[in-house]
């Protein structure tokens, strides 16, 4: 019998990055409800982006958080008229994770990823990796959302790193989410699985005081936190912080229905 046979999991991934998620679950015979709970959208100040990616010889590195970056980063440089490329205009790429670096691999090719965590795919995983190999007097780039965290640009300061931090893209909530969340919350599932702590804040607002105690699923200690700080009880943490590892996370904690 597949490993998640007769379970409902609802998918929080925005459309365009769930579909490995939903493929591997229903691989394992889940039901999936999908309820996007964030948008990407452009922030409302591009200067400070466009300014950064006009001048990237400056800069000795330039950090992806999340393939949001990569992509948002992508669609400035054609807007922009300039090459798809980072590391052939001087600075070196890091990234937080596997997810991120295939990201950066997909829409920039021939791009080298010269920094990753080995296995901690998060900001404090990416800190350690900088630590070891060295960061004091460089000069970094860091395009983020704008409610980024500030945990990175914080660690590379202490690192001796001089950092900018631009607003590559915002998230906001999908008209429909309010919708798509009650019909979820009353069709009933076992389990809801969050990439991000804005996916947990949306969905949570959503279903307004129904979140308290729903059982959650999270990709790492970020989303944790906020799941927490939401009132969801969770259930089951990603480690690696890949679709993978969440995947494996689900299969530990919801065992088939007999």
């Amino acid at each position: 019998m597949p490993s998640l046979a007769g379970r409902r999991i609802v998918v929080t991934r925005r459309q365009g990055q769930s579909s490995t998620l939903v493929r591997l679950l229903e691989e394992r015979g889940a039901t999936v409800l999908e309820v996007p709970s964030i948008q990407v959208v452009a922030p409302g100040d591009l200067v400070p982006l466009d300014d950064a990616l006009g001048s990237l010889e400056k800069y000795d590195w330039v950090v992806f958080t999340s393939a949001n970056a990569v992509g948002a980063v992508l669609s400035r440089l054609m807007v922009l008229g300039l090459p798809p490329q980072v590391a052939t205009r001087g600075p070196r790429v890091a990234s937080v994770g596997a997810a991120t670096s295939a990201a950066i691999r997909s829409a920039l090719p021939g791009e080298a990823v010269d920094l990753e965590p080995r296995t901690e795919f998060r900001a404090s995983g990416l800190l350690q990796a900088f630590a070891a190999r060295g960061c004091a007097g460089s000069r970094v780039l860091v395009p983020a959302s704008a409610r980024a965290r500030d945990e990175l640009p914080a660690g590379l300061r202490a690192l001796g790193a001089e950092v900018d931090v631009v607003a590559a893209y915002a998230t906001v909530e999908p008209p429909d989410l309010p919708d798509r969340v009650t019909r979820c919350l009353a069709e009933g599932f076992d389990i809801a699985a969050f990439a991000s702590p804005s996916a947990v804040e949306a969905f949570a607002s959503a279903a307004g005081p129904q979140a308290l105690g729903l059982p959650a699923a999270v990709m790492g200690p970020t989303t944790e936190a906020a799941a927490r700080a939401a009132g969801l009880d969770v259930r089951a943490m990603a480690f690696p912080s890949t679709v993978e590892g969440l995947v494996a996370a689900l299969e530990r904690v919801l065992p088939s229905c007999p």
